[in-house]
Order: C-alpha cells, then structure tokens, then sequence
C-alpha cells in the first residue's frame, strides 16, 4: 500500500520516516519529497508497505502524530491512476 505523509518538519530524513513506520510492519521504501532546483524538503513523503494490514495501522497510529515539532497527516494513496483521477471532470 502506497501511503503519504505531509506537514513534515523539512529537517526530517527518509531514515526518520524508516524508523517510524517500521515499528508497525515492513517498510519497502521511503521518499521524502525533494524540491528539483535546490534539494530541499517539501515537507511530505510516500512510504510503500507491502502488508495492507500493517500499513492501515500505521496510518490509523501515526495521523496525527507530533513527529520533531509537526503534527503529521498520514494518508492512503490510490493504488491506480484511474482511482487517482476518478474525481476529476475531463472537459473537451
């Protein structure tokens, strides 16, 4: 399951977010999200884990959370492009 993580600290690490989420099953990869110009944080991150059950833990667990200052929010990504656009309205 996908999942995303905003309202980061933009000190916050990808070995930060590991630690985290590892305490509630295994974590496949993390990847905090890196402005392209200068290489600063945005402030979010998607953390792929492979057990639905561990990860909708994670997220019921962690929303919320004061991780170094910041109230996260943790989040469910649609698994497909068709369900990441299902509510968006194509006009010609």
């Amino acid at each position: 399951m996908d999942i995303e993580v905003t309202n980061l600290n933009l000190s916050v690490i990808d070995a930060d977010i590991q630690r985290l989420f590892t305490r509630f099953g295994e974590v496949s990869s993390v990847k905090v999200i890196r402005d392209k110009l200068n290489n600063r944080s945005k402030g979010k991150a998607i953390i792929k884990m492979p057990v639905d059950k561990d990860a909708q833990k994670a997220i019921a667990s962690l929303h919320g959370y004061n991780l170094l200052g910041k109230a996260i929010t943790v989040t469910q990504l649609p698994s497909t492009d068709e369900e990441r656009f299902s509510d968006f309205i194509f006009l010609k």
